[in-house]
């Protein structure tokens, strides 16, 4: 037998010893963004023991990595059991990913129920943002969009045109290939295409160019006109030799490159590039004279804002300048592009959107942006859309984006424009008849005025005797329309509107003839007074009496109920608390069991909680600890399906002591527990 517990003894702490490693090498694959990696090892950990930061850490590798369903799953098994420990970034990121699933409705449900109680102003401007993105979806398409032949089951993205050349961004295609930790997959080359070869797939691209393309990522480049100088993103990988910052994190940079003899050479790293923080993502001024890109740089707005910066005329570069609070967020705004009619694209998920990142334009007008716009569908979608870019003379481009449908990964579309962006505020119709209430006639020369919930008129009109009256109005608003006629009652109907377009509100009301009214009102009048006083009395009375038999005989025939001077009350065995405590002891819920099963015996009954404590602590401290253990005892009540309105919960404090005690030290920890009461208090019977 000693031998057995050994053996046993031995594989449990060789089991913990386990599970603590498995979590560890998690927990420094996540920090270093390998998050391919890290879920395989939160999951095997997760099957015996959970804590926040493991399942907490889980949703976000599987966000990071795309799996939103996954992502989903944790994000609300998070919520749910360790919401005091969370904040704002886990309820957007739930939502993102429930949008991502196509459940819009309940993506805003949650943040609209979470913000109600947090920020009241987030609240508000959400509710702005839902009603914006509905007038966007409702230009429906305004591309045509089609999935290119190169893509494959891997991330490709970035695509652009260069002559009749397309170059794009892909996994690097050796099979031995060295794979990046973010996604499992391997690290990023830029490869070229002929546009005519595009039906060919991914085997007819090649490498752009071997001095270009590293052994890490490069991708998202750019051309001057002449085709002689290129921008391009790639890791900060200079000389052969990569370098990291503080947490051995490789970011990425901006790398210029000149097209001389007929190869790409004097390959550099822009001189704003930095060890601590990434640039990515070059767009040139049709101009060439402003290059904009996406940097995680200090002082920024927060994650990735876009920035721009003068070229000089001799390859200089100026200091870098934030675009500013327009077009960045606290979130990430990356990927920018310029079109040659001034128009800034970039992704961002930061702005109102559908989920993830969402593709939007600012128009530039004297090197000011305009309030930046969602393209809306079929561009945008519930995962992230983003690399667009666009030829404003032939309205053909190419996106990326993850969404479902795809070859898998990122995945290239070209598209067309169809329409230009043109947002039309939501408008419904309030119409209706107006109709005498005894003759059922539509009435004629009946007054209308429409006015807002500020009582403001918005509009008026006079009824004809056989049309509709019809007003314009705008969505997701409260209107009143007030009718007037001579010699009749005034009427009026107020209507709270949905955000459904061009849906017709019946507003339709009837005017009562005064003359009929009047005489209506002599006839009634006397009867229906002595009718409502005589079944008043004998309803009052009735009701006394009942209550008064109701009450006696449950005090005689319930011997767990006593009238004490004048109240009744419930008795019990002692309910009593630990000291500065307000839960529920397991010995104290068999005695309100008691309690539950009188209510439910007696379902018209309705109870008061009394919770007091003893004198210890002060006064205020007293209340609140008494009302926490009331509303404790409340919510066991509530567990066990006594309805709300049949349970008060009141705290007394120290107000009511059973025993008295002059000072804290008077009593004995004993008299303390006997003041920590509850009581149970019969306040009506119905």
């Amino acid at each position: 037998m000693k031998k057995t517990g050994f053996i046993l003894l031995f594989y449990c702490i060789l089991n913990c010893f386990s599970q603590s490693s498995s979590l560890k090498r998690a927990h420094k694959y996540f920090e270093r963004t390998f998050y391919t990696e890290a879920i395989a090892l939160y999951e095997k950990a997760l099957k015996d023991k959970e804590s926040f930061e493991a399942i907490k850490n889980l949703a976000d590798a599987y966000y990071y990595t795309y799996n939103m369903e996954k992502a989903a799953v944790n994000y609300r098994y998070l919520l749910k059991n360790y919401g005091k420990f969370t904040d704002t970034t886990y309820y957007d990121k739930y939502a993102t990913s429930l949008k991502a699933l196509g459940e819009h409705k309940k993506a805003n449900a949650v943040l609209l129920k979470y913000y109600k109680k947090s920020d009241p102003k987030k609240y508000n401007q959400l509710q702005k943002e839902i009603d914006y993105l509905n007038d966007v979806a409702a230009l429906g398409d305004r591309f045509s969009i089609e999935n290119l032949g190169i893509n494959t089951s891997n991330s490709e993205f970035g695509a652009i045109q260069k002559g009749d050349l397309i170059v794009f961004a892909a996994p690097r295609k050796k099979m031995y290939a060295k794979r990046f930790g973010w996604n499992g997959q391997h690290y990023l080359d830029l490869y070229k295409i002929p546009s005519n070869q595009l039906h060919l797939g991914d085997s007819s691209a090649i490498p752009f160019s071997e001095k270009i393309n590293s052994k890490l990522h490069e991708s998202n480049i750019i051309f001057t006109k002449d085709g002689k100088t290129a921008y391009f993103t790639r890791n900060n990988f200079t000389k052969g030799k990569r370098k990291t910052d503080d947490k051995k994190i490789t970011h990425v940079q901006l790398y210029k490159a000149e097209f001389i003899d007929g190869t790409w050479k004097n390959i550099s790293s822009l001189p704003f590039n930095s060890n601590s923080y990434s640039t990515e993502h070059p767009a040139l001024s049709p101009d060439e004279k402003t290059l904009y890109f996406a940097s995680d740089m200090p002082n920024g707005f927060g994650s990735f804002d876009v920035y721009s910066v003068a070229i000089d005329y001799d390859g200089g570069f100026g200091k870098p300048k934030n675009l500013g609070p327009t077009i960045n967020t606290p979130k990430k705004e990356q990927f920018p592009f310029i079109s040659d009619d001034n128009k800034l694209y970039f992704s961002s998920d930061g702005h109102p959107g559908f989920g993830s990142l969402d593709v939007f334009v600012s128009t530039i007008t004297n090197h000011n942006f305009s309030k930046p716009d969602n393209i809306g569908f079929p561009i945008n979608s519930g995962y992230d859309d983003f690399s667009f870019n666009i030829n404003s003379k032939t309205k053909e481009g190419f996106f990326a984006s993850n969404r479902k449908g795809g070859k898998g990964s990122d995945d290239i579309y070209k598209i067309i424009e169809k329409k230009p962006l043109k947002i039309k505020p939501c408008a419904q119709l309030i119409s209706g008849f107006i109709t005498d209430e005894d003759t059922g006639m539509i009435l004629n020369d009946v007054q209308l005025v429409l006015v807002d919930k500020n009582q403001k008129e918005i509009d008026n009109l006079n009824t004809s005797s056989s049309k509709k009256f019809k007003f314009t109005v705008n969505c997701k608003t409260t209107y009143t329309v007030k009718a007037s006629k001579a010699g009749y009652t005034n009427n009026q109907k107020t209507l709270l509107l949905s955000s459904i377009r061009n849906k017709e509100n019946d507003a339709s009301m009837t005017l009562k003839s005064l003359a009929v009214l009047e005489r209506e009102k002599r006839d009634a009048l006397a009867l229906k007074l002595k009718e409502e006083q005589e079944l008043r009395l004998k309803n009052a009375e009735k009701l006394k009496l009942d209550k008064k038999n109701k009450t006696q005989k449950i005090v005689a025939d319930e011997k767990d109920i006593e009238k004490e001077k004048n109240r009744i009350v419930i008795k019990t065995d002692e309910i009593s608390f630990d000291y500065k405590l307000w839960y529920l002891r397991r010995d104290s819920k068999k005695a309100i069991d008691k309690v539950i099963a009188l209510m439910k015996k007696y379902p018209d009954m309705i109870v008061e909680v009394g919770t007091h404590s003893d004198i210890r602590g002060n006064n205020r401290y007293n209340l609140d600890l008494s009302q926490k253990r009331a509303t404790s005892v409340r919510m066991y009540f509530l567990e066990n399906n006594i309805e709300p309105d049949r349970i008060t919960a009141i705290g007394y404090g120290e107000t009511q002591p059973i025993i008295k005690c002059k000072t804290e030290d008077s009593c004995t920890e004993e008299q303390h527990e006997v003041n920590r009461r509850c009581e149970f208090v019969v306040k009506k019977i119905l």
